[in-house]
């Protein structure tokens, strides 16, 4: 199997779910440098990633960082960065200053622009207004592919029909993709259709806010923000049983148990975006490159996913 894995920057300048600390950073380049260095082949962020005055914080020390390092090693990624479609950004040109914007943060090295989420809720037309914006900047000479995110397959049909009228086709499509995703089945209709249309499927969240990966010491736990300590609250009962097998899988094979979540995404075809925020992470998950889950685990995996009583929140913004 031919695996990618993607690595996510969301805790990057996060304060509020992820308690970032400025003198964490020097943490965060080495975490790209050995994921460049371990075969990672994709780095996504977002303009709104950053709470508060640290807005566009993630995509500012991804500039930095990769500024700092040989062309050579640029090459070996793609960075993709995602514009959010505040209901302010209206119009053919609402993305023009959010664009050069993060284009400056990163440095100029930007080789993929995704709309964050669907406005088809609560302004239908700003998606298409918006698309138009990228396609325009596009014909005008700069290079990027076009993705999506938190779409549905509704709407995700409609798009690739109007960009197809632009000459244009969608490069990529991310969506929440776990063991403990809702909407699973709306999730496999769009993952269904991006394979129909060559397009990129990349499941963000793997490890549902580390719910999924190894169970964590006091010392771990007490360093989470309020968020994070709800969230655990909230899930781990419900979810014991489904954790109780992925820790068998991984002793079994001696791996950990955020391998074998990020690898059930493998599994199906997906390219992972894996949260990272240290060394050691890039080193545990990049081990999944030599192994796959078989048949009867997956299968196992599959059905303690299904009987879990509570799944993690759905995207408010994700369309139909």
């Amino acid at each position: 199997m031919n695996k990618q894995i993607g690595l996510g920057t969301w805790s990057w300048g996060n304060k509020l779910i992820w308690n970032y600390q400025e003198d964490n950073d020097e943490e965060l380049r080495c975490t790209l440098l050995e994921a460049l260095k371990r075969g990672f082949s994709f780095v996504d962020t977002a303009d709104s990633y950053g709470t508060g005055k640290l807005k566009g914080r993630s995509e500012s020390l991804l500039g930095n960082f990769l500024n700092d390092l040989p062309a050579y090693k640029k090459n070996k990624i793609e960075i993709a960065t995602k514009l959010a479609p505040y209901p302010w950004r209206i119009g053919n040109k609402g993305f023009n200053s959010p664009y050069f914007e993060s284009a400056k943060r990163l440095k100029d090295r930007l080789d993929i622009v995704q709309l964050h989420w669907s406005t088809a809720i609560y302004n239908p037309w700003q998606d298409y207004q918006l698309l138009n914006n990228l396609c325009d900047l596009n014909d005008c000479g700069f290079q990027f592919k076009i993705g999506l995110s938190n779409i549905g397959p509704e709407r995700l049909k409609k798009i690739i029909n109007f960009l197809s009228k632009r000459g244009k086709k969608i490069y990529c499509v991310q969506v929440q993709y776990s063991l403990l995703s809702p909407n699973i089945d709306k999730q496999r209709l769009v993952q269904q259709i991006c394979f129909e249309n060559q397009i990129k499927f990349l499941a963000y969240s793997p490890l549902a806010f580390g719910i999924l990966s190894k169970k964590r010491n006091e010392a771990e736990m007490q360093k989470d923000s309020i968020v994070r300590k709800f969230i655990f609250s909230e899930y781990m009962e419900s979810t014991f049983a489904l954790r109780t097998l992925i820790k068998k899988i991984a002793d079994a094979r001696s791996v950990s148990p955020a391998q074998v979540a990020v690898n059930w995404c493998c599994y199906q075809g997906a390219i992972p975006i894996v949260g990272l925020r240290k060394k050691s992470h890039v080193i545990d998950i990049s081990n999944i490159f030599s192994w796959d889950l078989t048949v009867e685990e997956f299968d196992q995996l599959e059905s303690l996913s299904k009987e879990c009583s509570k799944k993690m929140p759905s995207n408010p913004f994700s369309s139909s």
